[in-house]
């Protein structure tokens, strides 16, 4: 360990993403990038941005996108955060309205940035278990806290909680903020967004790195009543006052611009994912209700870390976390026809060789 480390750093465990391999003809599903490319239209107004204006500063309020946003969820710009990807926006918020007293709560099975977030902000929290079938029970989160936060739908499983259920948790705790993390909502879950007017202690935050294809732009916002908003930008201004350069904010803006590009592919993954999910509980899989563009599947008698390295052997790339209670799963992400007819093909020879 380095002396010039700080106490803070000696401290960390790191957030670890998942693998990025550079491989000839593999099927990447480890890290749940959609397998469609992104708009045109977005891609064309990125390119329009590539000239002499890159010598200047971008807006620092992202003002255009902004707009683009709240226009796109009938809100008000002023409800509007903008960050470099949601990870910073959820960095922020951890910052600027998450840090109290009283522990922040979140489930035991979740993003595993959040504790990360905890151990870099010196924030108590406490963790609070899913039930048996890995469902979120609001009741659970009775009594005080200093913040609730709830990736909706859930990772690493897929999980959506009904925004009827959202809701009774942000009014159970008026005294302080409920985060809903919507980083895979566009798949089938309910946004919470629609509950931000009558509810001054909700956070919503999105990203464009999923639905929209632009994982690779870091784009991510927040939508929240403009007093939860005047804090993430204070951090923000505390700490990078130009968060997205010209390039993103064009794509950005033209994304959302371009409806029918957005609902096209999103449909093809859900249609992708139930096929998908028949696919592997045919050949033994259990296959936890997905919302999000993955499922998380335990094979009934093979053990996750063999198929994972099995499937590693044969190019395909899944992910399964060695955590408590899920070292047996398996997330897949969701990709397009020909990458998931090589899964299945893959898993189907493993499978066979492994009964004989």
């Amino acid at each position: 360990m380095n002396p010039y480390w700080s106490p803070v750093v000696r401290a960390l465990t790191p957030y670890v993403p998942g693998e990025q391999p550079v491989i000839a003809d593999l099927v990447k599903l480890n890290t749940n990038e959609n397998p469609y490319p992104p708009s045109p239209l977005a891609i064309a107004a990125m390119q329009r941005e590539l000239g002499d204006g890159l010598r200047l500063y971008p807006d620092p309020q992202s003002t255009r996108l902004r707009h683009a946003i709240a226009a796109a969820n009938g809100v008000e710009p002023e409800c509007v955060f903008v960050g470099n990807g949601s990870d910073e926006v959820l960095a922020h918020a951890f910052l600027g309205l998450l840090k109290h007293e009283a522990p922040l709560c979140f489930p035991d099975v979740t993003y595993s940035f959040y504790p990360v977030y905890c151990g870099l902000y010196g924030i108590a929290h406490r963790t609070v278990p899913l039930r048996e079938d890995f469902s979120v029970c609001v009741d659970d989160y009775a009594g005080p806290c200093g913040g609730i936060v709830l990736a909706n739908p859930n990772a690493p499983t897929g999980r959506a909680l009904p925004l009827a259920e959202v809701e009774r948790l942000v009014a159970a705790h008026p005294e302080c903020v409920v985060l809903i993390d919507e980083a895979y909502v566009d798949f089938g879950g309910e946004s919470a967004v629609p509950l931000v007017a009558r509810h001054p202690n909700l956070l919503v935050v999105q990203t464009l790195s999923k639905s929209r294809s632009l994982a690779g732009l870091r784009v991510g916002f927040a939508i929240g009543q403009p007093g939860l908003i005047e804090a993430l930008v204070r951090v923000k201004d505390s700490f990078n006052s130009y968060p997205l350069d010209k390039v993103a904010i064009a794509g950005a803006v033209a994304a959302f611009e371009d409806v029918e590009h957005f609902e096209r592919t999103r449909s093809d993954v859900i249609a992708s994912r139930e096929a998908l999910a028949a696919e592997l509980a045919s050949l033994g899989f259990q296959v936890l209700p997905s919302a999000a563009n993955f499922l998380f599947v335990r094979h009934e008698t093979e053990d996750a870390a063999r198929l994972q390295a099995e499937l590693r052997a044969r190019r395909v790339l899944v992910r399964r976390f060695d955590k408590p209670r899920i070292e047996q799963f398996l997330r897949i992400t969701v990709g397009d026809a020909a990458q998931c007819a090589a899964l299945v093909a893959a898993l189907r020879a493993i499978l066979v060789r492994a009964a004989c």
